[in-house]
C-alpha cells in the first residue's frame, strides 16, 4: 500500500522540526553501491555487535542475528504473520507497501471489526497513548478504505525479536479488509519517510519543530519496528528477507520472513543486488536535514526495471503520461500487500490482448483464457530475468471449470505522479515467484551505506509441465484446483551467532533447494527456465484489488507531519 498525492496537496502544509536532544549517528556501513543502475554486489562485513539482545535460553547461544517466522496465507490474496502486542498475539497483514503498525482494537465495533474473527487489542491493558491519532487510508484513486485511531506505545514481539515502547495505531474505526481473513491489522515495513504513527508520535513529544532533523533522528526512539531494530543494533544486518507460499492452483512452497540474516541455506552470490530509488524533496521524498545537507533518502520499497517481457518477447513502454511530472525512468514497487499486479493501463491492455482471444475480441469482457496456457510474464532487474511462475499468472473463473480460466491477476494502476514514481507494483504473485531480500542500509545517513533489494528466482524450470498437471489433475477432480489456507503460525526462531557459524561451516555456498538461479535467463521461450520466460494465464480475484494497494503520498510522513495544530494529523493518508 502507498500514499496519495491528492491527500498530500490536501494536507500539504509545511512542517517544522525541532531538533532532537539526540545526536545521528551514521550505522557502520557494510559496503557501498559503485552505481545507481545495474546490479550491485552487497558485501555484508562482520561487525562486532554489541547486541540489545539475547538468545533466550542463555549466552550459551550466542548473541542474536535475527529471527525468522513463518507466514498465513489466505487464498493467495491476503499474507499475515504473527505479532504480539503487549500480552496478546494476533496476526497482521505484512505490508512493504507501507510502514505503519496497526491492530484493530477493542473500541472498534464498524461491520468489518464486528464481523472479524481475530483477536482484538485491549486498549485498557498494556497501551499508552501519545495524546495523539492517525487516520490511514488505504486504496487507489478508484477505491480507498481507512484505518483510524489513537497512536500509543506498547511492547512487540515478531519473529521472536522484542522492542519495547514501539509505537503503533490502536485502531477504533475502519473498513480494510485487513481485519478479515483471519487477520487484525497491518505490518508496515517500509521505510521511515512513509510512517504517519512515526510522525504522530514525535509530534506528542516536541513542539514548535523545523525541517526533518527531528524525524530522523528519532526514527531509533520512534520509527518503524524492524527500522528501531536496526537503529538499536538488535540484529546483524539491516535486512529482511520474504518468500510467500502458493495455497491455489499447485499447493507448494513456503512463506517465511527472515529478519536480519538470508533465510539459512540462502547464499549471498545467488542474490541479484539492485538500488533502491532515492527520492528528493523535488519528487516527494524526505528533504535533507541540517546535519546531512547532502543526503536523499529511499521513500519505497522501489527498484528500476530494465524491461518487461510476455512469452520471451518485450512489451513495448508505456505511453501513459505521468501526473503532473516528467514520466520518471521505469520502475516497479515491490508490495507484499498488493495481491495483485499492477501496471500502466496500455501495457496491461496489450497484455491482456495477447493471452485471451476474448478480451481481444471485445475489452469489456472477462479475460478468460485456457488453464494450461502457460503464458510467461517476466521482469527484467538488474539484467537478470524474473518471471511470475505460470502457476501465479492464473487463477480459476469458475468453480468446477478448471479448462477455462481468467487472467485478471494482472491490472490497471495509476500513473506516475511526485512521491510514488513507479509505473508497476510488483504484488503477491511476483512474491510467490520470487523469494525478495529488503536491505535498508544506514537510515540516517544511505549514502554511507545504500539501500537495496536482493532477488532470487523460485520458479523451476518444468513450471509449465507442473502446472499441467494441476490443470489435469483439478479435471479429474471435478474441476476443482487443490487449495488450503494458513493461518499464521506463533512459533518463531531466534538466530544466534553459534547457530550462523554451524550453518555456515556445514554449507559453505549453500542455496534453496527448489529455486533455480538460472530461470529465464533469456526471455526468448515459452518455459520457465533458463531460456524462457513461460505463458500462462492472469490470475487474482476481484476481491483482491482494493485489500492492499495503496496510492502514492505526494511528500510522505516527515513533510506532514510537524503540524502546529496536531488534530490535522487525523487526515493523513497511506496507501
Amino acid at each position: 500500500m502507498y500514499t496519495s498525492s491528492w491527500c498530500a496537496s490536501v494536507l500539504g502544509l509545511g512542517f517544522l522540526v525541532l531538533p532532537a536532544l539526540v545526536a545521528a549517528v551514521p550505522l557502520p556501513a557494510t559496503g557501498r553501491t559503485l552505481s545507481r543502475k545495474g546490479a550491485v554486489v552487497l558485501p555484508f562485513i562482520k561487525h562486532k555487535h554489541s547486541r540489545g539482545l539475547l538468545a533466550r535460553d542463555g549466552d550459551d547461544d550466542g548473541d542474536v542475528l535475527g529471527g525468522s517466522v513463518g507466514l498465513g496465507d489466505s487464498a493467495d490474496l491476503f499474507y499475515t504473520v504473527a505479532v504480539t502486542v503487549g500480552n496478546s498475539t494476533t496476526a497482521v497483514n505484512l505490508d512493504t507497501g507501507s510502514s505503519d503498525l496497526w491492530v484493530m482494537s477493542t473500541d472498534c465495533h464498524t461491520t468489518q471489526c464486528q464481523a472479524s474473527a481475530a483477536q482484538p487489542y485491549d486498549v485498557t491493558k498494556t497501551f499508552r497513548p501519545t495524546g495523539n491519532s492517525v487516520t490511514l487510508r488505504y486504496g487507489d484513486s478508484v477505491t480507498g478504505t481507512h484505518a483510524s485511531g489513537p497512536v500509543g506505545r506498547d511492547t512487540v514481539t515478531l519473529a521472536a525479536l522484542t522492542m519495547e515502547n514501539q509505537p503503533l495505531a490502536a485502531v477504533n474505526d475502519t473498513d480494510n479488509s485487513a481485519v478479515s481473513n483471519g487477520g487484525a491489522g497491518i505490518l508496515g515495513l517500509g521505510f521511515p519517510g512513509q510512517s504517519f504513527v512515526q510522525a504522530a508520535a514525535i509530534n506528542a513529544q516536541f513542539k514548535n519543530t523545523q525541517g526533518t532533523d527531528t524525524f530522523i533522528e528519532q526514527t531509533g526512539t520512534d520509527g518503524p519496528l524492524v527500522s528501531r531494530l536496526i537503529m538499536a543494533d538488535m540484529i546483524d544486518e539491516p535486512l529482511f528477507a520474504i518468500t510467500l507460499q502458493r495455497d491455489t492452483i499447485d499447493v507448494s512452497g513456503e512463506g517465511q520472513i527472515t529478519i536480519g540474516q538470508l533465510p539459512e541455506g540462502v547464499d549471498n552470490s545467488s542474490i541479484t543486488w539492485v538500488p533502491v530509488r532515492l527520492y528528493d524533496a523535488a519528487d516527494g521524498g524526505v528533504a535533507a536535514p541540517s546535519f546531512a545537507p547532502s543526503e536523499v533518502y529511499p521513500l519505497r520499497w522501489e527498484v528500476e526495471l530494465d524491461g518487461v517481457y510476455l512469452d520471451g518477447k518485450k512489451l513495448p513502454d508505456s505511453k501513459q503520461q505521468a501526473n503532473g511530472i516528467k514520466t520518471p525512468s521505469l520502475s516497479a514497487l515491490i508490495d507484499t500487500g498488493n495481491s495483485l499486479i499492477r501496471g500502466p493501463s496500455d501495457v496491461v491492455n496489450d497484455i491482456l490482448t495477447k493471452v485471451s482471444p476474448a478480451y481481444a475480441s471485445d475489452p469489456t469482457a472477462q479475460p478468460i483464457l485456457p488453464c494450461d496456457a502457460g503464458h510467461n510474464l517476466t521482469f527484467q532487474i538488474g539484467g537478470k530475468f524474473f518471471p511470475v511462475d505460470p502457476r501465479d499468472f492464473v487463477s480459476q473463473n469458475a468453480q468446477g471449470d478448471a479448462t477455462n480460466c481468467v487472467a485478471n491477476n494482472v491490472v490497471s494502476t495509476d500513473p506516475p505522479g511526485v512521491g510514488a514514481l513507479f509505473s508497476w507494483n510488483l504484488g503477491d504473485p511476483f512474491l510467490k515467484s520470487n523469494m525478495v531480500v529488503f536491505y535498508y542500509g544506514n537510515l540516517t545517513h544511505p549514502s554511507v551505506d545504500p539501500p537495496r533489494m536482493g532477488f532470487l528466482s523460485l520458479v523451476p524450470q518444468n513450471a509449465d509441465q507442473l502446472l499441467d498437471q494441476a490443470v489435469e489433475e483439478a479435471q479429474k477432480d471435478g474441476g476443482s484446483f487443490e487449495t488450503k489456507m494458513d493461518s499464521a503460525p506463533t512459533a518463531s526462531s531466534l538466530i544466534t551467532e553459534d547457530e550462523a557459524s554451524t550453518a555456515a561451516g556445514s554449507q559453505p555456498t549453500s542455496t534453496t533447494s527448489s529455486p533455480s538461479t538460472d530461470v529465464a535467463a533469456h526471455p526468448d521461450g515459452t518455459t520457465a527456465s533458463a531460456s524462457a520466460p513461460s505463458q500462462s494465464a492472469t490470475q487474482s480475484q476481484t476481491t483482491s484489488g482494493s485489500l492492499s494497494h495503496r496510492l502514492p503520498d505526494g511528500r510522505g510522513a516527515w513533510s506532514l507531519f510537524l503540524l502546529p495544530t496536531l488534530s490535522l494529523l487525523g487526515s493523513l493518508c497511506i496507501l
